[in-house]
């Protein structure tokens, strides 16, 4: 056998372990490369967790301790109110302590339930605003369609609400544009206001809108002192209605052919009296 011959067989034995020690010395590194990633994604999630933490700990995350003391705090913003002030808003909310949880995790039924035992408060929304925190509460009023005065010359003292709800003297006087009607009543003669329901109120607001629509003009009051003689003003004349009952409203129809006469007299007109079958004018002597 040459020389040759006999170095081949070596020469291979060592090509094989320089093969078998470079793929260990990869398989190693691949290892070590595996280890370092699960370390860097370790710390990755660690450093995100703690930033995680550390923004939620951040105090704009909360409402202020004192976000309920003044008007002027910017953490908090009343809208949509026109009857209740909104310092009984603010007093109202004041009942509750200020939640310290984050504002996502803020619950809003006892503050709700708090300003809804507002009288002329029909409902309310609050809205949580993230990063500053912050409240705001939309209020949702009753709409006031009656008002009540005992006297001519006395300012409304109480208003009546599309639903019937009787609001006093404490939210009044209400904003000149509100259109209502204004009911003079003593409260007494066996008709308290006090103790008129939805549909009574609703029915006196249908009696001035189908005098307006009738007329052409603006009712000014119904004087409800006798509710067995109701008188209804309006700037031309004064119309006495009798008593209001559901045949009240077939009666205001015959205004239209009434109004001219009036107009035309030369004399003063006491009222229009449209308690009988047969309407006539009276004059004032």
């Amino acid at each position: 056998m040459s020389d040759e011959e006999s170095l081949k067989p070596r020469y291979h034995q060592q090509r094989r372990l320089k093969q078998a020690k470079m793929q260990r010395r990869i398989r190693q590194s691949q290892r070590r490369l595996v280890r370092l990633r699960a370390i860097w994604r370790l710390l990755i999630i660690i450093i995100i967790l703690g930033l995680i933490y550390g923004i939620l700990k951040m105090p704009q995350w909360r409402l202020p301790a004192d976000a309920f003391d003044s008007l002027n705090s910017p953490s908090l913003e009343i809208v949509n109110n026109r009857i209740v002030p909104s310092q009984k808003i603010l007093s109202a909310l004041r009942r509750n302590q200020v939640p310290r949880q984050p504002i996502f995790l803020v619950k809003t039924d006892n503050l709700k339930k708090s300003i809804t035992q507002l009288e002329p408060v029909q409902n309310v929304y609050i809205r949580r605003y993230w990063f500053p925190a912050r409240l705001q509460i939309i209020i949702i009023e009753r709409n006031p369609i009656v008002t009540i005065t005992p006297d001519f010359n006395v300012p409304p003292i109480a208003f009546f609400s599309a639903d019937g709800k009787l609001i006093g003297r404490e939210y009044m006087p209400l904003a000149p544009d509100y259109k209502t009607v204004l009911v003079v009543t003593y409260g007494t003669g066996g008709d308290d206001y006090r103790n008129w329901d939805a549909k009574k109120v609703t029915a006196l607001k249908k009696l001035a809108n189908l005098v307006e629509g009738e007329t052409g003009e603006k009712v000014e009051y119904i004087d409800y002192r006798n509710p067995k003689d109701v008188y209804i003003k309006i700037p031309t004349a004064n119309i006495r209605l009798g008593s209001f009952n559901a045949g009240s409203f077939d009666k205001i129809q015959r205004l239209p052919s009434l109004l001219p006469q009036v107009k035309m007299l030369n004399k003063k007109v006491k009222y229009i009296d449209l308690r009988w079958e047969t309407s006539y004018i009276k004059l004032d002597e």
